[in-house]
């Protein structure tokens, strides 16, 4: 039977989304704040509705999505990433509404969403996990309590806000006048961003490789892996690029933490598309760190290595289907990398662009290539939003091929008007550690080089001035 989905998100994400329920016969519905009124995605999808001035405070909104899902009709509803995604409260809001939850319940989420519960489901399952608190105590007390866990464990350790995510709320440590002064800030820091103080602790994992396992989970006891993915590559734990699958070179290691996945998402009662997140140590033993519970940004990797469409897995069990496939049915051929093209500035610390229009857009295609994107020629990008582009994923049959594809893929990419994470991108492409898959997340700290590259401000400008021309020429043989 036809569905009506909407989508509460927006950028790429949106879209993406958007075409899978379109695929599969249903009507999309498109929610936009008014600095998003000439974006994509509410141009494909097959209703639109606007939800106010914004920004962003009414994409968060939980009674207003909920209200503009019920008045247009919607019986389910696709949260994406980031915004609503992992709230409880908005997944608990469509339970008692009798819409739709395309993921895990509220239970779930409220449960893996708050680290230290999440912490204690894994310690009773028996899932490796690096040494940590439970939530530290208020004032001075909480403080001694820290001082003590690092006497124990020693500096370096991890202060974390218990309910954060996103690479947020999460304060490095080094000894105990450092920690002295980052406590208070933390939690104080913790209530601002996630309207919980409580925090606690870690111990750190020096320079670790982050390595994630993609899982899905039908209502029926089913519960299958996508292999794994590798996310080392960092900036202030925000990953940079994903790439699919691990290359760490012991296949019996990547299959126990993709065992240890499957066992952590049954733990949970997971239900739904899933990432259970792993960071491994020099000596290759491998901790649990969290499972996030909402389809990723990286998505796109395991999808080009697997063949399996992850989003439109994920509505299709919200809906009450099966999984359609079996542990022993996905095969994982070749190797997937994907890059965020953001509009930043990485010689600025990654300045965000916001406010630029683009002049030039030319994107480069080909076997093997997939762009996730919602820019265009002429579109001015909201600054009042997250500052990815498009997401470069591409396919090879080998590391090599898939390394030597995304070279000539970065350097076909023409984006003019905001500066963007392009040329810092192909420096990364053509580094030996990155060739030969030698990195983990000090990567960028270690490979300073990386940031220095021109522009060939020139050569785009002929081509925008060329582009121009042409586009002139067709209007005027139009116009006559």
């Amino acid at each position: 039977m036809k569905k009506k989905i909407l989508v509460a998100n927006r950028g790429e994400i949106a879209l993406r989304i958007i075409r899978a329920i379109q695929e599969l016969g249903h009507i999309a519905v498109a929610i936009y704040e008014t600095p998003d009124s000439a974006a994509l995605h509410i141009r494909v999808a097959n209703e639109a509705v606007w939800i106010g001035d914004g920004p962003r405070s009414d994409y968060l909104n939980i009674d207003t999505v909920i209200k503009a899902a019920k008045d247009h009709d919607a019986d389910a509803i696709h949260p994406g990433y980031g915004f609503l995604a992992e709230n409880p409260d908005f997944a608990k809001a469509c339970e008692e509404n009798g819409i739709i939850f395309i993921g895990p319940s509220s239970e779930v989420i409220h449960n893996l969403g708050n680290k230290v519960i999440a912490r204690q489901i894994m310690k009773e399952a028996g899932i490796p996990m690096v040494p940590g608190t439970q939530n530290l105590s208020a004032g001075d007390a909480g403080l001694q309590e820290a001082m003590d866990f690092a006497a124990k464990y020693k500096y370096p350790i991890m202060l974390k806000a218990t309910t954060g995510g996103g690479g947020r709320g999460i304060r490095l440590v080094e000894n105990d006048e450092q920690l002295k002064v980052e406590y208070p800030v933390a939690r104080a820091e913790a209530k601002a961003a996630f309207n919980d103080e409580n925090v606690y602790l870690e111990k750190v994992v020096v320079k670790p490789k982050h390595v994630e396992v993609q899982v899905m989970a039908d209502r029926f006891g089913t519960t299958v892996h996508l292999g794994t993915r590798d996310c080392s590559i960092q900036r202030r734990n925000q990953k940079l690029v994903e790439i699919a699958p691990s290359l760490i070179p012991d296949q019996d290691l990547l299959d126990r933490i993709c065992e240890t996945a499957v066992k952590a998402t049954k733990a949970s009662n997971y239900f739904n598309a899933g990432t259970v997140e792993f960071l491994i140590d020099h000596d290759m033993n491998f901790y649990f760190m969290e499972i996030n519970t909402r389809v990723q940004v990286e998505h796109t990797v395991s999808e080009m290595v697997t063949g399996i469409d992850i989003v439109r897995t994920q509505i299709k069990l919200a809906l009450g289907k099966k999984l359609a496939f079996a542990q022993e049915d996905v095969q994982m051929r070749g190797h997937a990398i994907e890059m965020r093209i953001n509009a930043e500035d990485p010689q600025n610390d990654f300045m965000p662009e916001g406010g630029k229009t683009v002049s030039v857009y030319r994107s480069p295609g080909g076997y093997g290539v997939r762009l996730d994107g919602f820019v265009y020629q002429g579109f001015t990008i909201p600054d009042a939003y997250d500052s990815l582009l498009v997401k470069l994923t591409v396919f090879g049959f080998s590391w090599n091929e898939t390394v030597d594809r995304l070279r000539r893929c970065l350097k076909n990419y023409v984006i003019t008007g905001p500066k963007t994470t392009i040329p810092f991108y192909l420096n990364l492409v053509n580094d030996p550690d990155f060739q030969k898959g030698d990195f983990d997340t000090s990567y960028l700290d270690t490979h300073q080089h990386l940031f220095d590259y021109t522009v060939d401000v020139s050569e785009v400008n002929k081509l925008a001035r060329l582009i121009a021309e042409i586009h002139h020429k067709k209007e005027n043989k139009y116009a006559a």
